[in-house]
Order: structure tokens, then sequence, then C-alpha cells
């Protein structure tokens, strides 16, 4: 009987993986019904998919400077995590993808599935012809400059 209770037993992981900025939302859920497939044909289970929209990332990534986040939180074993990745990896549209275990040992039962989320992500920063903002950042020189002229007004005040 301890046997088919260690069977029962899986693990946590979660796989964040960046999709190309240009997809379309239904592109996006093909991507995710893929993934699930691959779960539940490996014997896994889906707890719930987060798309986190269109973000900003750090640096160009195939040349692009932003991406679509998507984020899979799912039970299942050590093999699963290689499948996924292994698929994730001969996709075009996905340019990155990480898988971290969170948990060991994890009682499917105890563990709901929850409904799929979608989040907005960033609001586009610049629109086309719009001036770029500026927070008090510049060159060096302006902020020297500022800095020079309240100076000379201190100075001005105390004479």
């Amino acid at each position: 009987m301890a046997e088919t209770q260690a069977a029962k037993r899986l693990r946590e992981y979660e796989t964040i993986f960046l999709v190309k900025p240009d997809l379309t939302d239904d592109n996006v859920d093909k991507l995710k019904e893929r993934v699930r497939g691959i779960v539940s044909r490996e014997g896994g289970k889906v707890l719930r998919f987060t798309v986190w929209g269109k973000k900003k990332t750090l640096f160009p990534i195939a040349k692009q400077p932003r991406a679509i986040y998507v984020h899979a939180s799912y039970l299942g074993s050590s093999g699963l995590v290689a499948e996924i990745e292994r698929n994730l990896k001969n996709l075009d549209e996905v340019t990155r993808y990480i898988s971290v275990k969170l948990a060991d040992e994890v009682d499917p039962e105890t563990r709901p599935v929850l409904e799929d989320l979608k989040l907005a992500g960033d609001v586009e920063e610049t629109r086309p012809g719009a001036p770029e903002p500026r927070e008090g950042g510049g060159f060096r020189g302006d902020v020297a400059e500022e800095s020079v002229g309240e100076a000379e007004e201190e100075s001005s005040e105390e004479a």
C-alpha cells in the first residue's frame, strides 16, 4: 500500500516561457493547449496558466525588445519537464523558457486546478511621433548646470 501512495505523489513545477510579441491571443492559446496536452499525456496535472502579457525585456531577445510572458504551473514527474522543454525548443514562436521545481512529493488531490489568468502587461511607453519622456536624467552636463544654477541662487540670497 505504501507503494501506491508513493506512486501518486508528484513534483510541483513552474515554467515561464517568452513568446514573440507579434503573436495573437489565439496563437498564444494554441501554445497553452499544446503544453496542457503534453502535461496530461505524461500523467501530470496543470494547475494554472497565467499570461502576464507583453512586457519589455532587459535586452533584445530574437531582435525584439518586448515579449509575451506565459507562466505555467503544473504537477508531474521529472521526465515531464524534459518533454515540455524539448517541445518548447522546437517551436519558433517561443524564444526563451525556464523551468523550476517548487516542491517534492505533492499529492495531486490536495492541489485544485485554478482557472487561467490573463494580465494586461505593460502599457506601451512610446506612441509613434511622441517625444521620449525624461525624468531628471539626461546628460551629466544637464545635472551639473542645474546644480551650478542652484548654488548661484543660494549665494545671491545669502548676500
